[in-house]
């Protein structure tokens, strides 16, 4: 029997480099990719993967109960990791509804779809934000008993869908996951996120905004680690567990965006502090102590893993360069 795993947003970031992961490592799978291809959604990062018999992109919304129900009842897949989501917290600010419909309806309906099919796992790849922020202690981390804080509509969006997965499994039994991680980078990555932002602009000569004093912290996460990481829990996760994925790779805003300065030999004088984002979180960081007891620990450094992302966009200028004009 061939497992059939459904990877929803395998056209975005984090989706699509565990799509190229997946399709490797199990050849012997067959991997459906579904997106709706919003702005941050495309295709050119899959062209490698079209002529393969185990890969399958499907067109469609999260949001749109009756294309959900029928594709599940029509392919009866084995596994679903669920990445679609809106993801930008900016956005969010902007548009709220969007979100909640995208990440917590549209979570409803995968979740409803899996039970009729009694599926084997259903893995919800959710985010750090959930918890809110952490004092800038550098002895307090977010582990999963932390009690959800939310502080934007997006996070808030991902707390409700976070709680209506674990629902499932306490009232219906549907063998869940949920991950939380930390913030990623790698290729791939859509520009108008803070890595490949500063990178395009860097490139450019064009000011870098920054938002405060840039001091607020953050956990870097490589997305390769990441999706070797949700590989692990789809096979090893026991049932109903959150697990949090982070690599202890602190960094501010600031420092950030001056090690790409320095990296591409360019200016500080590029910095521009502008006005804080509202409800702007001061520090995440994660202790992911329980994912490592499963036997997963980060490859990559953030100094190796910032140098070769920089490297990977410098030489894929034809991928992001015409995302800029979304």
């Amino acid at each position: 029997m061939v497992n059939k795993v459904l990877i929803t947003g395998g056209a975005g970031f984090i989706g699509g480099n565990f799509i190229h992961l997946i399709t490797r490592k199990y050849p012997n799978y067959k991997i459906y990719n579904l997106d709706s291809l919003t702005y941050a959604g495309e295709l050119e990062k899959h062209k490698v993967l079209e002529k393969n018999e185990n890969y399958k992109f499907v067109k469609g919304d999260i949001t749109d109960k009756n294309f959900v129900f029928n594709l599940f009842k029509e392919e009866q897949f084995n596994y679903i990791v669920h990445f679609a989501a809106e993801s930008h917290v900016d956005r969010s600010i902007d548009n709220p509804e969007i979100f909640v419909k995208t990440n917590v309806l549209g979570t409803q309906n995968l979740l409803d779809a899996s039970r009729c099919i009694k599926i084997d796992k259903f893995i919800h790849v959710s985010t750090d934000e959930v918890y809110g922020e952490l004092p800038m202690d550098p002895t307090e981390f977010f582990t999963e008993e932390t009690e959800l804080k939310p502080n934007s509509p997006y996070s808030a969006s991902k707390a409700a869908s976070d709680l209506l997965v674990r629902s499932y499994y306490q009232t219906f039994g549907l063998p869940i996951n949920i991950t939380r991680c930390s913030n990623n980078y790698g290729p791939f990555h859509f520009p108008e996120k803070l890595i490949p932002l500063t990178i395009s602009r860097v490139i450019n000569d064009l000011k870098i905004p920054i938002y405060g004093d840039g001091r607020n912290i953050r956990d870097w996460l490589h997305v390769v680690d990441h999706c070797r990481a949700i590989d692990l829990v789809l096979h090893k996760g026991v049932d109903g567990e959150v697990y949090n994925i982070g690599g202890h790779n602190e960094q501010s805003n600031l420092d950030v965006v001056k090690t790409i300065i320095k990296s591409l030999n360019s200016s500080e004088e590029l910095i521009d502090f502008v006005k804080d984002r509202l409800g702007h979180d001061k520090r995440y960081a994660i202790d992911p102590s329980k994912i490592k007891k499963l036997g997963w620990e980060p490859v990559y450094s953030f100094e190796e893993g910032i140098s070769e992302t920089i490297e990977w966009y410098l030489n894929n200028k034809s991928w992001w360069t015409p995302l800029l004009t979304r």
